[in-house]
C-alpha cells in the first residue's frame, strides 16, 4: 500500500497495515483472491460482511452503500474494446481501497504519479476524485471514438445505400445501451457525492466532483443522441434502398413501356399468313424500321415531358 505521512508530507510504501491517525493510504487490490480481500478488508480494515462479499463477487452495478466507519463505491471503467470494467472503491476517514480484476493502465498511472505528487495522496477525497475524474475520462474519448466511427458510417450509407451496415448498427446500439445504463447510475452516485455532506471529502473538493458530474451528464446526453443518430441512420438506409429500388423500376417500366408497341408491330408482321400486303412492298423493311424507331422516339419524348425520367 502507498502511505501519505502528513507530518513531513512524504510518500512511501509499506505492506498493508491499518494506517496511523497522521498517515492516509491507498491500497491497490489487482486480481486478488478472495482470501486476500477478506484479510484486507475484513481482517485489517475491520469492513462490515456484506462489503467483504461485494468486493469478492465484483457483479454490481454502480452504487453507493454507506456503513459506520467507511464507505464502499462501485465505478466503472471502460476497457479498449468498450467493456465495462467494475473497480470496488472503499472509502473510510484515512484510507482508500481500490478492487478490480483486469489491470487498469490508468491507476497505474496515478499511483506513480501519487509516488512523485505527494499531494495527491494528502486526503482521501482527493484520491476518489482523481479515480472518479479518470474513469470519466475515458468516457469521454470513447465518445468521441463513438462519434467518429458514427460519422464514417454515415459517409459510407450515402455513398453506397447497399452496404452491409445494419449489423454494426445494432451492435453500436446494444454497446451504447450498456454503457449508458451503467453511467446513469454512476451519475447517481456522484450526485450523492457532490451535493450531500460526504464523510470523506472535504468542503472544497466538492467543487472538483461537481465537475466530474457535469463531464458525465454530457457523457449521457452524448450516449442519447448516438442512439438515436443509429436509428436515425438505419431508417435512412432503407429509404435510399427503397428510394434506389423505387428509380430502378421506373427505368425499367419506361423500357418495357417503349418497347410494347414495338413488339406489337413486330408481332403482327410475323404472323404466319400468305398475304400480307406489306410484305410484298419493296420498301416494307424500312418502313417498319422508320415506324418503330418513330414511335420509340415520341414516347421517350412524351415520358421526358411528364419529368417520369
Amino acid at each position: 500500500m502507498l502511505i501519505y505521512e502528513s507530518t513531513q508530507a512524504t510518500v512511501h510504501e509499506e505492506e498493508v497495515r491499518i494506517p496511523a491517525p497522521n498517515e492516509v493510504v491507498w491500497v491497490r487490490l489487482e486480481n486478488p483472491s478472495p482470501d486476500e480481500v477478506k484479510h484486507v478488508l475484513g481482517d485489517v480494515f475491520k469492513c462490515h460482511p456484506l462489503l467483504v462479499e461485494d468486493a469478492i463477487k465484483l457483479n454490481q452495478r454502480p452504487k453507493m452503500d454507506t456503513y459506520k466507519n467507511h464507505v464502499f463505491l462501485t465505478f466503472f471503467a471502460v476497457s479498449e474494446g468498450l467493456e465495462p470494467q467494475e473497480i470496488a472503491i472503499v472509502i473510510g476517514s484515512n484510507f482508500v481501497i481500490t478492487v478490480y480484476k483486469d489491470k487498469l493502465p490508468f491507476i497505474d498511472q496515478l499511483y506513480l504519479t501519487c509516488q512523485e505528487v505527494p499531494e495527491r495522496i494528502s486526503h482521501p477525497g482527493v484520491i476518489l476524485h482523481a479515480i472518479l475524474d479518470r474513469c470519466v475520462d475515458d468516457y469521454t474519448v470513447i465518445v468521441e471514438h463513438l462519434d467518429d466511427r458514427l460519422d464514417n458510417m454515415e459517409q459510407s450509407v450515402y455513398l453506397n445505400p447497399a452496404i452491409r451496415i445494419a449489423q454494426d448498427i445494432f451492435q453500436l446500439k446494444r454497446i451504447m445501451h450498456q454503457l449508458r445504463r451503467v453511467i446513469v447510475d454512476e451519475r447517481i452516485a456522484l450526485a450523492a457525492i457532490a451535493h450531500h455532506s460526504f464523510p470523506y471529502t472535504r468542503e472544497e473538493d466538492n467543487v472538483y466532483f461537481m465537475d466530474v458530474m457535469d463531464h458525465i451528464s454530457r457523457v449521457v446526453d452524448s450516449l442519447d443522441i448516438f442512439r438515436e443518430s443509429l436509428t436515425g441512420l438505419l431508417e435512412l438506409q432503407m429509404s435510399m434502398k427503397s428510394d434506389r429500388m423505387n428509380e430502378i423500376m421506373k427505368t425499367l417500366t419506361i423500357f418495357s413501356t417503349i418497347f410494347l408497341p414495338l413488339t406489337f408491330i413486330v408481332g403482327v408482321y410475323g404472323m404466319n399468313f400468305k398475304i400480307i400486303p406489306e410484305l410484298g412492298w419493296d420498301y416494307g423493311y424500312l418502313y417498319v424500321w422508320i415506324l418503330m424507331i418513330g414511335i420509340g422516339v415520341l414516347m421517350w419524348y412524351f415520358f421526358k415531358r411528364k419529368h417520369w425520367f
